[in-house]
């Protein structure tokens, strides 16, 4: 059972799901961890850190979404494929901006709080989207 999880390419949207969550988790760690450094230790503007952050775990997610997460692919363009995951990625972090915004403002909750809700949509938009426009 830990192969088929783990190792063997699958269809399965459970198996993609928990790959596309560990995957995920990576992305996040790698994305917080250089904006940290970036910015903190190396001194660089938190905005243009957090831009180079955020490239830089959306390139690691999309190549591990490539080769570990999803089987089939839609797009043959490499390039267009990267741009569509991309735009995705773009979406729900609009997506997570306006919940954390709104979340905070109106309904009252701590920023943090926000976040986590913010975090769970966004997250399943990501997934669902890659998903079905890319790679079912």
């Amino acid at each position: 059972m830990k192969e088929k999880l783990l190792l063997y390419k699958t269809d399965n949207s459970f198996v993609q799901f928990f790959r596309y969550t560990c995957v995920g988790g990576l992305a996040f760690v790698i994305d917080y961890g250089l904006l940290f450094i970036l910015t903190d230790i190396c001194g660089v503007y938190y905005l243009i850190s957090a831009a180079f952050a955020f490239l830089f775990g959306l390139t690691i997610n999309y190549i591990l979404c490539v080769v570990w997460v999803f089987q089939k692919r839609k797009l043959h363009n490499k390039s267009l494929e990267f741009g569509v995951f991309a735009m995705i990625g773009v979406i729900g972090l609009c997506f997570n901006e306006l919940f954390i915004w709104s979340l905070t403002e109106y309904v009252h909750f701590h920023y943090l709080v926000s976040k986590i809700f913010a975090a769970g949509v966004v997250y399943l938009w990501n997934f669902f989207a890659r998903k079905f426009m890319l790679f079912h």
